[in-house]
């Protein structure tokens, strides 16, 4: 039994992300989940207890937004021990290729740049908690200003989201292929340049 609704969940959860992906936010609801699952909708207020908890899930789930240890390498104590111009650098890297392995997400994010509701709030929120547990675990405690260090990464993370999610339809920005290996690898060096001349080594306080 526990085997079945885990079964179910997870196929509740999959249509949630190809109804974001395809539909944005604008048709989005329990019935609509319940049609693409195919799954009576009283199973998924039994499982999840409504549209934002459903939300919370699926961005909870692991498939949609990446995890500490994902963004770390693996190894989030060995990277704490780095200088936080290498440690920004590498989350940064590590996250611009988690993203881009991520397909749905990145349609998501695409309708969130021209829908936002209540719904859309949800799966920000998720993001944000992700982005202050990043902060919690490899910047507080090191020598650091807050202002800038705040408004470089921002920058910089902005900058990954545009163009992963550029890349879905437009495979250039200016002479960078957003489509290759290639033209990565030259937007990972400048995020390591950047890191190195604008954040300092934050050695611990």
């Amino acid at each position: 039994m526990a085997r079945d609704r885990q079964a179910t969940e997870k196929k509740i959860l999959k249509a949630v992300g190809k109804l974001l992906a395809d539909e944005g936010f604008r048709k989005f609801g329990i019935n609509a989940v319940a049609r693409q699952a195919h799954v009576d909708k009283v199973l998924i207020y039994r499982y999840f207890g409504g549209m934002p908890h459903l939300l919370r899930a699926y961005a909870e789930a692991g498939t949609y937004w990446p995890s500490i240890e994902e963004v770390a390498g693996g190894d989030p104590e060995r990277l704490r021990g780095k200088p936080l111009n290498e440690t920004v650098a590498t989350l940064l890297c590590n996250f611009s290729r988690a993203i881009r392995k991520r397909p749905v997400t990145l349609e998501i994010l695409a309708w969130e740049t021209i829908e936002r509701n209540e719904l859309a709030e949800v799966l920000e929120k998720v993001r944000e908690d992700f982005s202050k547990d990043l902060v919690r675990i490899f910047v507080d405690g090191r020598d650091v200003a807050a202002g800038e260090f705040a408004a470089v990464v921002s920058l910089l993370t902005a900058g990954i989201n545009y163009l992963a999610v550029r890349s879905r339809k437009v495979g250039r920005y200016g002479n960078i292929n957003l489509r290759s290996e290639e033209g990565w690898r030259r937007l990972e060096s400048a995020i390591l340049t950047i890191c190195e001349r604008c954040i300092g080594s934050g050695v611990a306080a």
